[in-house]
């Protein structure tokens, strides 16, 4: 739409600006949207790779700490007790394996395995660097979704927090706005109450 000669051109979303009756306050509780708005943005994406970065790294190390090593299952995995839900969500039992040190020595144990495994299978369980049965580290797909979820969880977290500040500051504005309208009314209110009786 074109503009009369001499009038200043309408932005729209700060045309109020120059509304007599805009205060300060509400200025500043404007800006304290935009600000909100871009900060939750910002922190939550920095916060949300860095926590990615951080779960990729510890699958990582993990990975580097765990190796796999040949056992054999000392019982049938269906006497066995069914398993917990683990992270792979296979639905494996844990059943009784034994297997061989590197230093030659045999060791005995409870680990997670095939739920049709028999007394007698080779299975693979995991070693930790101190020797202990630890499950599987997480690989390909899994740990891709164990990334993304931990990171958007601490981007969606840091977002909220930064949200929630924000909410807090503007009915800190608000309510001050508010007293202020009251004192400036109980300065105005006799005069006007003098007008409208007189």
């Amino acid at each position: 739409m074109a503009t009369t000669h001499g009038a200043s051109p309408k932005v729209p979303w700060w045309r109020w600006r120059n509304n007599p009756l805009c205060r300060r306050s509400d200025v500043a509780e404007a800006w304290l949207l935009i600000a909100t708005a871009v900060l939750a943005l910002v922190l939550s994406g920095f916060a949300g790779i860095a926590a990615a970065g951080a779960v990729g790294a510890s699958l990582d190390d993990r990975r580097e700490h765990t190796r796999p090593v040949p056992a054999v299952l000392v019982e049938n995995a269906r006497d066995a007790a069914p398993a917990p839900v683990s992270e792979s969500g296979d639905g494996g039992i844990w059943a009784e394996v034994r297997w061989t040190a590197p230093d030659g020595t045999r060791h005995t144990g409870r680990a997670e395995v095939p739920a049709d495994g028999k007394k007698g299978d080779a299975v693979t369980v995991f070693n930790d660097g101190k020797g202990r049965l630890v499950s599987a580290p997480p690989e390909g797909a899994e740990a891709g979704f164990q990334i993304t979820m931990a990171g958007l969880t601490v981007a969606l977290v840091t977002g909220g927090m930064v949200l929630l500040g924000g909410w807090v500051a503007r009915v800190r504005l608000r309510l001050r706005r508010l007293d202020l309208w009251e004192a400036e009314w109980r300065q105005v209110e006799p005069a006007w109450r003098k007008r409208m009786t007189g």
